[in-house]
């Protein structure tokens, strides 16, 4: 038998859709946690389990650290497999369930905070941008757009890389984003020039309202492979270093946040009536998601950090969230 995602179901496949029927159930999406799960039955599947136990040997020779994996890779990695073992456990199979802190998660990523000018080179670069008849036919089009909706809206990459020509309202220069982290829908503002733009590409790619607003070929969406390849080139072209650990596409979002911040109180707004506008946004579950973007603006923006911290004198201190949203 095969998985949804066409690979062979391994031993465990059973217990992998009652877990994610479960959290589904709870209004969660679980499709990276899945594949994650998928991927650990695959790797049992290869090594012969049976389904009847999943012993301490099996379990750590997954945990153990790769070569060239960094510390928070391994770490996920680790905490999927204790929740496959503790379902397991707690089903009636015998596993042996790794205990918490069984490794350390790697050094927190501080996010990269695009500079004016860094970000005045990463688009011209993309503006550069040359199409490849049979490999990306419409990237001199598709590109500058795409990257600008990143840029200026906070989307996540998945958001912005899924949508539709339909998802597009141009007229009152919206995005729909649907489906979006926590199972959420949300109107996402885009400018005048931006909306002109993407108005323009189902001409140029020739997808109808049901077919992709960004393609990368005729009915094929962008990939994620496809983005972070794209990115480091633009990066090196615009002579940003890449660390190996960052700038990465997400920090254009955090970027965007940031900056919004900034302005707002350059302009001397009250922040604390601003966050409920950045928070739906950004299509964040919390305040706590939100209110991280606050100890961000003050650590990059000094300029108004006395604003922030007066306005909010422990909020800005004390926000250190360590989810998945922020990494």
């Amino acid at each position: 038998m095969t998985a949804r995602d066409g690979m062979p179901r391994g031993p465990f496949a059973k217990d992998i859709d009652d877990i994610v029927a479960t959290k589904r159930a709870l209004g969660l999406s679980y499709d990276a946690t899945e594949r994650a799960l998928r991927r650990i039955d695959r790797w049992l599947a290869e090594r012969g389990n049976d389904g009847s136990s999943l012993p301490r040997e099996v379990v750590e020779e997954w945990c153990r650290l790769r070569s060239h994996e960094t510390e928070c890779n391994r770490h996920h990695r680790v905490k999927d497999m204790r929740l496959l073992c503790s379902w397991l456990s707690a089903h009636g199979t015998e596993a042996w369930v790794p205990p918490r802190g069984y490794v350390r998660k790697g050094p927190r990523y501080e996010p990269h905070i695009y500079t004016d000018d860094e970000l005045r080179r990463l688009f011209a670069a993309i503006d550069a941008s040359r199409s490849v008849p049979d490999q990306c036919p419409f990237r001199a089009d598709v590109a500058p757009a795409f990257w600008r909706v990143l840029a200026t809206t906070g989307m996540r990459l998945s958001e912005a890389r899924l949508r539709r020509v339909g998802d597009l309202d141009a007229d009152r220069r919206l995005i729909v984003v649907t489906g979006a982290k926590g199972r959420k829908d949300r109107l996402v503002p885009i400018s005048d020039g931006l909306a002109d733009s993407c108005r323009h590409l189902p001409a140029i790619t020739g997808e109808g309202p049901d077919g992709w607003l960004f393609p990368v070929r005729p009915g094929e969406p962008m990939t994620l492979q496809c983005c972070y390849k794209n990115f480091r080139r633009y990066l090196e072209k615009a002579g940003i270093p890449h660390t190996g650990r960052g700038p990465r596409i997400h920090d254009l979002r955090h970027t965007h946040a940031v900056r919004l911040l900034r302005a707002w109180a350059e302009e001397g707004r009250d922040l604390w009536a601003c966050m409920p506008y950045l928070r739906t946004m950004l299509g964040h579950e919390s305040f706590e998601e939100t209110a991280y973007y606050l100890r961000l603006t003050a650590e990059s923006m000094p300029s108004i950090a006395t604003t922030l911290a007066t306005a909010y004198p422990g909020l800005v201190r004390e926000v250190t969230l360590d989810a998945p949203e922020f990494h």
